[in-house]
């Protein structure tokens, strides 16, 4: 689901022409060595925290059924989680940096959710809202100097970015259909393998044609009762 998630958010900035053909997007983390190896203006999407939205958690399963309405299965709820980004720009000077900031910021704030059309996977199969919050209240966890300082950088302009996603539930999917019948062996106690095997069938299972075990058949008749008092007949 998280690179999923990362998919999204790419089409997203790549719809909104951010970074452009002169730019790079990367979601590495921004080390001081990724910063010496970057040869280009670069929007950088650093996942740094994961934490799951405990208050959506639900049970039971979803009946799921193919185009015909067979049933395929079941799958489990879904558990959300919350994936914080941190957006950041890299050019040569400041000015540039903040400018191609602003076209990020200008193209995340244009949706509260990523669309039906950037998503992927599993994503896309649930057809659940992945849900956004840009440049929000500061999340719990670590804050963004403690994560500048554990990539051994410094502080940098960054739009915080929430994604609140599902994570697929677990699938459970229907078992073969029947088409053979009951296979009955019969074992010997007295011999080292079994003595032999019989095999109650029935032809054309789905109407239980034939001469099968399971093959209705009429019943007969109960007799007639004398009531007390009749003549014998």
């Amino acid at each position: 689901m998280i690179h999923e998630v990362d998919e999204g958010i790419r089409r997203l900035l790549d719809a909104g022409g951010v970074p452009g053909s002169r730019g790079d997007l990367a979601f590495e983390a921004p080390t001081t060595e990724w910063t010496a190896r970057r040869n280009a203006p670069a929007v950088n999407v650093f996942l740094y925290d994961i934490r799951e939205d405990l208050t959506r958690r639900s049970s039971g399963e979803t009946e799921v059924h193919d185009e015909d309405g067979e049933l395929r299965g079941w799958r489990g709820p879904a558990r959300w989680f919350e994936l914080s980004y941190l957006v950041t720009a890299w050019t040569n000077r400041p000015q540039d940096e903040h400018r191609l900031l602003s076209e990020a910021l200008a193209c995340l704030v244009r949706a509260e959710r990523l669309a039906p059309q950037w998503l992927t996977g599993s994503l896309a199969e649930l057809g659940l809202a992945v849900g956004m919050q840009v440049a929000g209240p500061a999340p719990e966890g670590r804050a963004a100097p403690d994560v500048w300082s554990a990539l051994g950088g410094e502080l940098k302009p960054a739009i915080t970015l929430k994604i609140t996603a599902p994570l697929a539930g677990e699938w459970t999917p229907t078992g073969p259909l029947v088409t053979e019948g009951v296979l009955l062996r019969t074992e010997d106690q007295s011999q080292p393998t079994p003595s032999g095997a019989r095999r109650l069938r029935y032809d054309g299972p789905s109407t239980a044609a034939g001469e099968g075990f399971s093959v209705s058949r009429d019943r007969p008749q109960p007799s007639v009762r004398r009531r007390r008092g009749e003549p014998i007949r």
